[in-house]
């Protein structure tokens, strides 16, 4: 479900141009031109990748190849590209569709929580200290979370979504979207509240 945007009117198209940082190297990569891809791809790879490592529990490989296929979904899609909405915005949708279809695909496959491995790098990942020992807490209990409890809060209560969107991209009924969200977020208190406790 990429095209959320309703069509607009010749004026705010134009406006849209204007607004766009993007416009000329989308213009350019939509013509064929590498060169402006990888230029697009080096300014918004960094908050791509920050809401597909969300959403896949903090999995850094899966995160990765995410983001890869999401670069080459939009590659594909900018010939038709019509700046309904500023191409950043567009590109952050792409993105988190893409990792739902993954999600959605492993939909038959038991609710695991992440591994060791993925917790490390949360752990790890700001080496320049611009965290707070809070935010990685926060993080680190985000990435534990069951599959699905986990893209629901991260859509809901990060990325903005309401229920009736992200019932129709994970596939489930809006009151199981509801669920899901008071799932994770009783979750999140227990874990956060564990790790206080071992403070």
């Amino acid at each position: 479900m990429l095209n959320h945007a309703m069509t607009l009117e010749p004026a705010a198209v134009e406006t849209v141009f204007q607004a766009d940082a993007d416009f000329d190297l989308v213009r350019a990569a939509g013509r064929g031109d590498s060169g402006a891809f990888e230029a697009l791809y080096r300014k918004h790879s960094r908050r791509v990748f920050g809401v597909v490592w969300r959403l896949s529990g903090g999995q850094v490989a899966r995160a990765e190849d995410l983001v890869q296929e999401a670069f080459v979904r939009a590659w594909q899609a900018l010939p038709n590209f019509r700046f309904e909405s500023a191409f950043s915005t567009w590109l952050h949708r792409l993105a988190v569709n893409t990792a739902l279809m993954e999600i959605r695909s492993r939909s038959g496959a038991e609710d695991l929580e992440t591994g060791d491995a993925a917790l490390d790098f949360v752990a790890t990942r700001d080496t320049a200290g611009l965290r707070t020992r809070e935010q990685l807490d926060l993080e680190r209990a985000v990435a534990t979370l069951p599959e699905r409890a986990r893209a629901v809060l991260v859509l809901h209560d990060i990325e903005g979504w309401k229920h009736e969107e992200i019932s129709i991209e994970l596939g489930m009924a809006v009151g199981s979207s509801k669920a899901q969200l008071h799932r994770a977020r009783k979750l999140l208190r227990e874990r956060l509240g564990e790790d206080h406790d071992r403070d």
